[in-house]
């Protein structure tokens, strides 16, 4: 089995009741907790438009966080470009690397990130931002390039800052995108797990040595949801697949406390959503969650888990991640 590394998906989600404060405070408190533990990075989603996530300006949580823990990589996971001008992104991160060195990442989405209406808001006059997605992945990486990498425009700071970029998708076509520009490709399993067995394939198989990446690096982003027993995962799993049948009903809403008798009070609709739409979910105690990443790893052989944990309360949410560490790092000894 691939060794691989490990890290942690927010959204700066915000539980039932939370002020807006309340969610950037929790989400600072998980930052800090899994950098304790040795995570890797911590990445934070761009979402607009709902009350229930704090991380619509994704630039602000990634310099607050960085400010609040001390060792772990901080970044997008990730900024929407099409949202966004090359040149403001390459500014904006090329100013967190200078303020806080090696520490951050850039990944980059062609999804809006939002309903079309707010997607329409944001974008103003950039309609057709998302077929240009390439090229301006390229202009963001050229503004945090070296000198002679530059034009008349520049980024300032962000020129020779080399801030890492990373491709994020859940299809084919990101995952040629990603190969065609060298770069590493962050898979959303975590929503969408149907095409990435042949998205990684096409990676791996299509993928261009570049300044950037030598050889292929994949990311996968998975939820998790850990506990002491499988009756306790199975309990608060509840919060997590709320999440998923708010999605696919778009009523998207706070994370919501864990109540026994969750499943068995669904109607048949919101069954057949969580059957057919849940996103790659591994879920237990220690053994099974072993079990399952053992699963995951021998037919994806990814370089890096990215773990995302919709649990509703803070201190078992920060357990589950010190099981999937433990388990993780007990697997190369």
């Amino acid at each position: 089995m691939k060794e691989f590394e490990l890290s942690v998906l927010s959204v700066a989600p915000l539980r039932q009741g939370e002020t807006m404060k309340q969610g950037i405070d929790s989400a600072v408190s998980l930052a800090k907790a899994v950098d304790k533990m040795g995570y890797k990075r911590i990445w934070f989603a761009e979402h607009h438009n709902h009350d229930a996530y704090a991380s619509a300006a994704t630039v602000s949580i990634v310099q607050h966080i960085l400010a609040n823990t001390e060792n772990i990589r901080v970044g997008s996971g990730g900024i929407m470009l099409p949202n966004h001008s090359p040149v403001v992104v390459a500014e904006q991160f090329g100013t967190l690397e200078t303020l806080y060195p090696n520490r951050v990442d850039l990944a980059l989405g062609r999804a809006p990130g939002t309903d079309q209406k707010t997607a329409d808001v944001i974008r103003r006059s950039n309609h057709n931002g998302v077929f240009f997605f390439e090229r301006e992945v390229k202009d963001v990486l050229r503004y945090l390039g070296d000198e002679e990498m530059q034009g008349e425009v520049r980024a300032y700071p962000g020129i020779g800052t080399n801030v890492p970029v990373y491709i994020l998708g859940s299809s084919t076509g990101s995952a040629k995108i990603a190969a065609n520009l060298g770069l590493p490709y962050a898979f959303g399993a975590q929503f969408s797990p149907e095409a990435m067995e042949e998205a990684l394939a096409i990676y791996r198989e299509n993928f261009q040595p570049s300044a950037h990446l030598q050889e292929p690096y994949v990311l996968a982003a998975i939820n998790v949801i850990a506990a002491d027993s499988m009756e306790e995962a199975a309990f608060i799993s509840a919060s997590h697949l709320q999440v998923y049948i708010d999605i696919y009903t778009n009523n998207l809403s706070q994370l919501i406390p864990p109540t026994k008798g969750f499943l068995e009070s669904l109607s048949q609709f919101e069954l057949e959503i969580l059957h057919h739409r849940l996103g790659y979910t591994i879920m237990g105690n220690a053994e099974t969650i072993r079990r399952d990443i053992i699963g995951f790893q021998q037919t994806f052989a990814v370089d890096e888990i990215i773990a995302i944990s919709n649990i509703y309360e803070s201190k078992k949410e920060f357990h589950s991640y010190e099981i999937l560490k433990q388990v993780s790092d007990a697997l190369f000894v």
